[in-house]
């Protein structure tokens, strides 16, 4: 029978996370399971990659504004470039509401530490992207810091040195269950190679999350959700470094990777991450549509089907990750939920997980507002709808 002091429930970019830090702290008895066959097959490798500060909240502030230190010093200390390119998010107001929503973001960003940011007019979103076309924006707001790294070299950052310290990583080998001891503590966890005997349990199932707390009798409210990402053709009619551009009225994305531009727009929820071909047509023909009008030189290039993509979001109803001890589970450890910021987030979430796993409580940064039970207190966070 398998033993470890912490079991992680998924082995994407937060589970690695936790595992590294934990072994980097000396607590090296840690097995990541994971259902997949590989690493980098879930939601880590199909996220697009973008890092921003510019949040509503000081608490996404703070584990941007950490995760960005880390970012920086990832080479260094794990051996791994992660592709941070601050390139700047450029969020773009059509409205007097949005643009008034987004300088009351910048206030509390600057309080939270988050100085650099700064508010824009049209003539400044001209120069910043060129290629928007103005039409009724207003105004808007552009951090220089922001950016984008490379999923997939953090995850690999992050397994790579875990696995070094001697953390196991065992992959196409799904949780099943748990067994427990008594209704408020995991005694091991059942997959259908026999059980793992655990001291305690980290849920970073993503998506699936909630799933995995169900084993244990609990019910967290993280859903999953989908988003699609339209590619096109190889182009050079837009620059690699362009800013990530959001329009914040229906949360119209663009941004440039490997010389293809990747197109985004909320569709309709789902849970499939697969891209949904019958559905497709539709939200590709509005999302192409939207391009056009917005940047005009997009006409120029078509949609690569083959290319096109989806991936889950983990939402949970504030937005905002759920982060520490599961309420009514006194070893089962919850970092779940970061509604599409788990990526750029997963650094900083890695460490304080790591430091309320062995010390009892996050030292780095005050997560208070993060706690599983904020819910059943009735006390979610409440961020502005444009950040």
């Amino acid at each position: 029978m398998k033993s470890a002091e912490v079991v992680i429930v998924g082995a994407g970019v937060i589970g690695a996370s936790v595992a590294y830090h934990l072994a980097a702290r000396g607590c090296t008895n840690v097995l990541v399971i994971e259902d997949r066959s590989q690493s980098g097959q879930g939601s880590t490798g199909r996220a697009t990659g973008g890092f921003r500060a510019q949040f509503s909240t000081a608490v996404n502030v703070g584990l941007s504004l950490l995760s960005r230190e880390k970012l920086i010093r990832f080479r260094e200390e794990l051996g791994v470039d992660p592709q941070y390119r601050q390139c700047g998010y450029l969020f773009l107001a059509r409205e007097r509401a949005e643009f008034d929503a987004l300088l009351a973001a910048q206030d509390v960003q600057k309080a939270a530490g988050l100085r650099e940011a700064q508010r824009v007019s049209p003539s400044d979103i001209q120069r910043l992207n060129p290629a928007i076309h103005l039409d009724a924006l207003i105004g808007g707001v552009f951090c220089p810091t922001d950016g984008f790294m490379r999923p997939l070299q953090i995850l690999r950052g992050y397994t790579d040195r875990a696995e070094r310290l001697g953390v196991r990583f065992e992959y196409g080998l799904p949780v099943t269950g748990f067994r427990m001891t008594g209704p408020n503590r995991i005694a091991a966890a059942r997959t259908p190679k026999g059980e793992v005997v655990a001291g305690c349990v980290v849920n970073a199932a993503g998506a699936w999350a909630g799933r995995v707390a169900q084993y244990a009798g609990i019910e967290i409210p993280v859903e999953p959700l989908r988003r699609q990402v339209a590619v096109t053709y190889p182009t050079d009619l837009l620059p690699e470094n362009m800013p990530m551009t959001v329009f914040v009225d229906d949360g119209f994305h663009l941004r440039v990777r490997d010389g293809r531009v990747l197109l985004l727009w909320p569709d309709v929820p789902r849970v499939s991450d697969h891209f949904d071909t019958t559905f497709a047509a539709e939200w590709l023909e509005e999302v192409v549509s939207r391009a056009h009008a917005r940047v005009p030189c997009l006409k120029q290039v078509d949609i690569d089907r083959e290319k096109c993509w989806a991936g889950l979001y983990e939402m949970s109803p504030d937005k905002h990750a759920l982060l520490g001890q599961a309420p009514g589970v006194e070893n089962l450890y919850l970092v779940n939920g970061s509604s599409g910021h788990g990526v750029m987030h997963s650094p900083a979430l890695g460490q304080l997980l790591s430091e309320i796993i062995l010390d009892g409580n996050a030292k780095t940064l005050d997560v208070h507002a993060l706690r599983p039970s904020r819910f059943t207190e009735g006390r979610p966070n409440f961020a502005s709808d444009v950040l």
